[in-house]
């Protein structure tokens, strides 16, 4: 009867999300990487895919593609165009080569294939500027991300093809000017050029800007200084991320609905910020940037600031949960973990830190699988390791998001795999086979590794409501 009560619960909560009403925002990201005349970037595409995911997470309706052609960027960005017209805050993200021409700057398509200035000004380039002028232009909120600034793979077959010695090709991307309500931001300064990062992760850029555009609570120009500050002392002050604004008023792409909001400086006249449409939509903004939290008194300070949300259910089940803590197989494989494990959140900087290199990568999913949270052994962590790992975390109590961090590095080489079953362990089952009662089909016990109980019910629930909540976020 609980269970079909919380149930009911979660089904009202649905409908009245349903109705909701929030800014409209809309998004353009492509990562180019897969270059078929020029040297390939590895990393690209992965940032795409993490800034699309990021983006969803706060209400965008996101443009996604990677290492697109001349003509599918195109076909991109009429889509973009289309659904950003008159929309509250329009995006652009791009990851992969740029080049600098004359002081414009253009995107380059996978199968771009530049010989000369000409080459470029006819269309085997794409301009910029003329870009985010047809396909952003009526926007309230304009957000320019160029994570494009690496070295200009064409520069030497345009100069020497040039008529004249006077074309200007430059390293990196040029400076450009942002009209009113337009933030533009470069991975690095003009004319200069930015690191790609490790193979197989994301970018200096793209990870701070990750880590910092969608923080509950953080105005947009506040949070590019942030991504400044980390880029600046990722890279050992090697690359610092450059931009120019014209906003005239404050942006959230995650406004947190505290007295802070209601204090905050009236935004001029045209400008609609994230969030700021309704009371519905602050709400909405605050349960996603704690319903996934691990802290109790993050989520009763939702509940304080709204008693009657239409959140209360899930955030009082979350708590039950939360104070219920694991079960006793969990608790008995946490015993003597770092604390640390079980409250600092994991990301790609914290995992990085760990320096783990292919062999240990290995290993992890090695560990993984044997712990009965199986996956496959590349050396390498794809979108389904990232699961994997967020299903071991959400059974050990740690906060789940997929990364790793050293105190949960530390504790998974604690536990204990279950090894390869040897000649003797078959020797001793084929014993236990020849002793049993004749008709007897009972099967040997099998190694204990978590309470299947625990684990079914479990599932069973997290599904019911993770399905539930995917399906009223994803709108």
């Amino acid at each position: 009867m609980r269970f079909l009560t919380l149930l009911a619960s979660l089904m009202c909560v649905a409908l009245s999300v349903s109705a909701a009403k929030a800014d409209r925002r809309v998004a353009f990201v492509v990562g180019n990487g897969s270059y078929k005349n020029v040297a390939q970037l590895p990393n690209p595409p992965i940032d795409a895919k993490a800034m699309a995911s990021t983006l969803r997470n706060v209400g965008f309706e996101v443009i996604e593609g990677s290492n697109l052609s001349r003509d599918q960027m195109t076909e991109k960005l009429l889509d973009f165009g289309r659904k950003a017209q008159g929309s509250d805050i329009a995006l652009f993200y791009y990851a992969g080569h740029g080049i600098a021409v004359g002081g414009t700057n253009y995107l380059l398509p996978v199968d771009a294939d530049i010989k000369s200035e000409m080459d470029v000004k006819l269309g085997a380039a794409i301009n910029i500027d003329l870009t985010l002028e047809q396909t952003m232009g009526d926007a309230k909120v304009k957000l320019v991300f160029l994570d494009a600034c690496r070295d200009n793979p064409f520069a030497a077959k345009i100069k020497s093809n040039s008529a004249t010695r006077s074309v200007n090709v430059q390293s990196g991307l040029a400076e450009m000017k942002s009209g009113e309500g337009t933030l533009i931001a470069f991975a690095t300064g003009p004319g200069q050029t930015a690191l790609d990062g490790q193979e197989g992760n994301n970018s200096p850029f793209t990870r701070a800007l990750i880590d910092n555009i969608t923080k509950p609570g953080v105005e947009i120009q506040q949070a590019m200084t942030s991504v400044r500050a980390q880029v600046n002392e990722e890279t050992h002050k090697g690359q610092l991320p450059w931009g120019h604004t014209n906003l005239i008023g404050a942006v959230y792409l995650n406004q947190a609905p505290t007295t802070q909001v209601a204090n905050a400086a009236p935004t001029a006249a045209g400008v609609v910020p994230a969030a700021s449409g309704s009371n519905d939509g602050v709400e909405l903004e605050y349960w996603r940037s704690v319903k996934e939290s691990n802290k109790p008194e993050e989520l009763n300070a939702y509940l304080a600031a709204y008693p009657n949300g239409q959140f209360k259910a899930l955030a009082l089940a979350r708590i039950a949960a939360i104070k219920s803590g694991p079960s006793t197989t969990t608790r008995t494989l946490n015993a003597g973990v770092d604390p640390a494990a079980f409250t600092d959140e994991a990301s790609q900087l914290t995992e990085d830190q760990i320096g783990l290199d292919k062999n240990q990568r290995r290993d992890v999913q090695r560990r993984l699988t044997g712990l009965g949270f199986d996956t496959k052994q590349t050396g390498v962590f794809s979108e389904e390791t990232r699961s994997v790992i967020k299903r071991w975390q959400a059974a050990r109590g740690y906060p789940s998001s997929g990364y790793l961090n050293k105190p949960q590095h530390k504790a998974l080489l604690a536990e204990v795999v279950a090894a390869p079953p040897t000649a003797s362990d078959n020797s001793q089952k084929a014993a236990r086979r020849a002793s049993a009662p004749a008709g007897s089909s009972a099967p040997a016990p099998a190694p204990q590794r978590s309470s299947p109980g625990d684990a079914a019910g479990a599932a069973f629930v997290g599904g019911v409501v993770g399905g539930m909540m995917g399906g009223m976020f994803r709108r």
